[in-house]
């Protein structure tokens, strides 16, 4: 990364210090790609985003039923959604603070385990407000996963890997999201939405149980400060850096097109033109595998057109998706759906990899705020996209988007003005 992009200076005149060849030859002891515990670790924590996200947004494709059976409209039935998101938003930052205390392994495993026992309760809730309440309590378990897993990523593999690994994870979170959907489209048509969720229960225990087994030990954690002190002066430090507040808010905004795109799509596509069966519309997730390849890619975009051209081209390619869902052809709103779902993950992979590398110290709390700036926009979206609906139709919905990915192309602009700058300014010896 470049003194710009990290606002740190370049001293002029520094001398290299060359070792003797008597010298110790240091290794970096940290994973990478064909190393040992390297395709455990992929694994294990590709198994957290699965669990976490097919957890996270298991009513996202039921909401049609939801609102059918408590007698809601769409607005109201997206708090089961808004309300896990939110509570992650709220709770990712004190787990974050936990995950430098007692290590990012053992509050993540904790998370999942909470998550999962509450899962189970939720096919049981007898009204909309105990549905709401276990799925915002269900977020706030969920929230020591993602900044901690990034944490242990920039941790534990080496900075060359970083992006590809963290794109795995955001891989992991893809399928998740959509195999939640596509088999609560397919269970929910036969036996309900009760019965759906009950299922994305089952899968979640599966995916911890796997996930503890298979996550290497930490070798590179140092333990951190509980003391609120500590942590505020931290958080202060990571908030006063332009380069992160950008980055944060390219996280929430990306975020704010998915949330609303996906939680009004089933509304659509279930009325007319196209009036599809829930099983059918639950399908229509399989555009995750989109999300996936296109996240599992993202060092490879940044790499070829730096970090700024990755989120231009991502931005573009989510408005592009989103003009073209307004169409009433159902080919082109699944075109439409497939651009905006590649150009959002490869964003966000873009975006969260670069505050892992941003941050030089208090990682967990920099991928904190960044995963709370990131839900705080899926739950605004989710809801302000839901209202947008019930206003002005899907167009309202797409009005939004577009708003939200016009921020993201103005704030990269921003942030490139800024680097020309910082690379004319004289460097002090």
């Amino acid at each position: 990364m470049t003194p710009a992009d990290t606002g740190a200076s370049t001293v002029v005149g520094a001398t290299a210090s060359v070792p003797a060849a008597s010298d110790p030859v240091v290794t970096d002891s940290r994973m990478a790609p064909g190393g040992p515990g390297y395709r455990r670790m992929s694994f294990a924590l590709f198994l957290a985003g699965v669990a976490t996200f097919a957890l996270l947004y298991s009513t996202q494709a039921l909401l049609p039923l939801i609102s059918g059976e408590f007698g809601v409209a769409a607005s109201e039935a997206s708090w089961t959604v808004a309300a896990a998101t939110g509570g992650l938003a709220l709770f990712v930052l004190p787990m974050s603070a936990l995950s430098e205390r007692f290590g990012r392994r053992a509050v993540m495993t904790a998370s999942l385990a909470v998550a999962v026992g509450i899962g189970l309760l939720v096919p049981f809730a007898p009204s909309l407000g105990v549905l709401v309440v276990l799925r915002a309590l269900q977020g706030a378990a969920l929230a020591g996963l993602p900044a901690s897993a990034t944490a242990y990523l920039a941790e534990e593999v080496r900075p060359k890997a970083l992006v590809t690994a963290i794109g795995l994870f955001v891989a992991g979170n893809s399928v998740g999201g959509m195999s939640g959907r596509v088999i609560t489209g397919w269970v929910a048509q036969e036996w309900g939405w009760r019965v759906a969720v009950g299922v994305i229960g089952a899968i979640a225990v599966a995916c911890a149980v796997a996930f503890r087994l298979l996550l290497p030990a930490p070798k590179h954690f140092v333990t951190g400060s509980l003391r609120p002190r500590v942590l505020a002066r931290t958080v202060r430090d990571h908030l006063s850096n332009p380069l992160l507040c950008r980055l944060y808010a390219i996280g929430a905004l990306f975020m704010t097109v998915f949330g609303g795109v996906y939680t009004v799509i089933g509304y659509r596509l279930t009325e007319a033109p196209f009036s599809l069966p829930q099983g059918i519309v639950g399908s229509i997730f399989l555009v995750y595998l989109v999300g996936t390849v296109s996240a599992s890619t993202a060092g490879r975009l940044v790499g070829r057109f730096g970090r700024r051209g990755a989120l231009y081209l991502a931005g573009g390619t989510t408005a592009t998706g989103l003009l073209l869902s307004l169409a009433d052809s159902l080919p082109l709103v699944l075109l439409g759906l497939v651009l905006i779902t590649g150009g959002f993950f490869a964003g966000h992979a873009v975006a969260s990899s670069a505050v892992s590398k941003t941050a030089t110290r208090g990682r967990a709390q920099a991928s904190a705020l960044y995963q709370s700036a990131y839900y705080i926009g899926s739950s605004a979206g989710s809801t302000v996209g839901a209202i947008a609906f019930h206003a002005g139709g899907w167009a309202g919905t797409v009005g939004v988007g577009v708003l939200a990915v016009l921020g993201v192309v103005t704030i990269t602009v921003f942030g490139s003005r800024a680097a020309r700058v910082e690379r004319r300014r004289p460097v002090t010896a």
